[in-house]
């Protein structure tokens, strides 16, 4: 049996990359830098101390990272508090499988928008560790995130099961040893050669029920 699940966040839980996608376009037009159509998909999966440098560097916004990861992150906050854009079944999925494994959750967002979201759906308090990748080494595909939520649950990273969505998701969670239940992402569909890292593919969360999860180990 595994002995937990960890979930991703942005793509699993919350439609939440177009939103990423808009904040940070808008906000980068605004102060003076140049929108790349790769992005998006380049920060995919990136820490906000990674994702803001990126912005700075690549982007040409001229301001220090850590105003930049502050004020996107607003601003997505923002978008969140007027209307969060839950997934289909994310908030049955979590509470089906908190009422048999200790779950957590391994999330690129920074730390308050982790809070925000967990809030507004009603489910913080069916997860027992909560990990942003700006609290650990490196975002992922680096297995950081994973590793730590983890060991924040007491539990043997290769015990446990992750939700991903994404091509550096997948990559994170499979590096860290875990068994993967991907859910692609509709708007940013993970690479083929990510998706075969995953032990199973589901459409969407509506399937990803106890039976799925015990099946992995």
């Amino acid at each position: 049996m595994p002995a937990a699940v960890i979930f991703d966040m942005d793509g699993v839980l919350v439609d939440s990359e177009s939103v990423w996608d808009d904040v940070r376009k808008r906000f980068v037009e605004e102060n003076g830098g140049r929108w790349s159509e790769n992005a998006q998909r380049d920060m995919m999966g990136m820490s906000s101390v990674e994702w803001s440098r990126y912005v700075r560097d690549q982007l040409g916004v001229d301001m220090e990272p850590e105003e930049i990861s502050r004020e996107i992150a607003d601003r997505v906050a923002g978008v969140y508090r007027e209307k969060l854009p839950l997934l289909p079944g994310a908030v049955e999925a979590v509470r089906s499988l908190a009422a048999e494994w200790p779950l957590g959750l391994a999330s690129s967002s920074n730390r308050h928008v982790i809070d925000l979201v967990l809030e507004l759906a009603n489910i913080a308090d069916d997860f027992q560790a909560t990990v942003s990748s700006e609290e650990v080494g490196a975002g992922k595909p680096a297995p950081d995130v994973y590793l730590e939520t983890a060991k924040r649950l007491g539990k043997e990273a290769p015990a446990c099961v992750a939700i991903e969505d994404s091509t550096n998701g997948i990559r994170s969670a499979h590096a860290a040893g875990m068994a993967v239940i991907a859910v692609p992402n509709q708007d940013f569909p993970p690479e083929q050669d990510a998706l075969e890292l995953a032990d199973v593919t589901l459409k969407s969360l509506t399937e990803a029920t106890p039976e799925t999860v015990r099946q992995l180990r």
